[in-house]
């Protein structure tokens, strides 16, 4: 396999930018190299969130921080197809309305979005827009890039360490099935880039970030497992979201 193939997968997987080279490429080679593309998702996400904090601070400059804010998110969104937004949705959804989980698996897959999920999507991202507006201006680049990165890199570590739902393909057992220490090993070699800045800038707030998504990877783990037998793309998505969050509200904390 070409070494070009697993991050071109991770970027056509987790963005909506075309990568026309990859239309070549064998379908049993595309199933071998989303496998082995998980790697790159920590890469991808600090792309993405480099790309979303630009889009911020040039609207900065011209409108208030609100409106800047809402227009980066606008534009990362369509960088990204709302990808995880729609996860968060179809999580609050499926664990909000079902009560077993055929049921919360059933619920999640229907295109339509229900109450829990629009209560917790918009909640979710309005937060997130909260959290970057109250950032001062010399963290919005390190802090974004970071929250990204980190976010992408928690999926990775809740497919390393839970069995997906081997009812369903998809996300959860075609990738998330494969994943293997070592894999998340170099996952973690390749976030380390992407949080440098925000680790020098702001050490403490990142190890308290470090520390809640410990902590909830952990509970989530056991939340997924009691009440739908494994992971999915939907729960990965939901958690790509909590580890932004938790790098935010970190570099949020007043220690006055």
């Amino acid at each position: 396999m070409k070494w070009w193939i697993p991050p071109a997968l991770a970027l056509q997987f987790l963005t909506r930018v075309p990568v026309p080279a990859l239309n070549s490429v064998h379908a049993d080679i595309v199933k071998i190299g989303l496998a082995k593309s998980v790697i790159w998702f920590s890469v991808i996400g600090g792309i993405v969130g480099a790309f979303t904090a630009s889009i911020l601070i040039a609207a900065d400059h011209l409108w208030p921080r609100i409106i800047a804010v809402f227009v980066g998110l606008i534009v990362e969104a369509r960088l990204t197809g709302a990808f995880h937004e729609d996860a968060v949705a179809d999580f609050c959804d499926g664990f909000g309305g079902g009560m077993t989980p055929q049921r919360i698996h059933e619920i999640m897959k229907d295109s339509r979005i229900g109450s829990y999920g629009a209560l917790g999507m918009g909640l979710a991202v309005a937060l997130r827009a909260a959290l970057l507006i109250a950032l001062p201006n010399p963290l919005i680049f390190p802090a974004l890039i970071a929250s990204a990165s980190f976010g992408r890199y928690t999926a990775v570590t809740l497919m390393a360490i839970t069995p997906p739902l081997i009812q369903i393909g998809g996300l959860g057992k075609d990738i998330g099935a494969q994943v293997r220490l070592t894999q998340w090993g170099i996952a973690s070699v390749l976030t380390l880039p992407f949080i440098a800045l925000f680790a020098i800038a702001m050490p403490i707030p990142l190890l308290i970030a470090v520390a809640a998504t410990l902590i909830f990877t952990v509970w989530f783990r056991k939340f997924v497992l009691q009440n739908l037998g494994g992971i999915t793309g939907d729960c990965l998505g939901f958690g790509v979201y909590a580890g932004q969050l938790f790098v935010l509200l970190a570099a949020n904390i007043n220690f006055s």
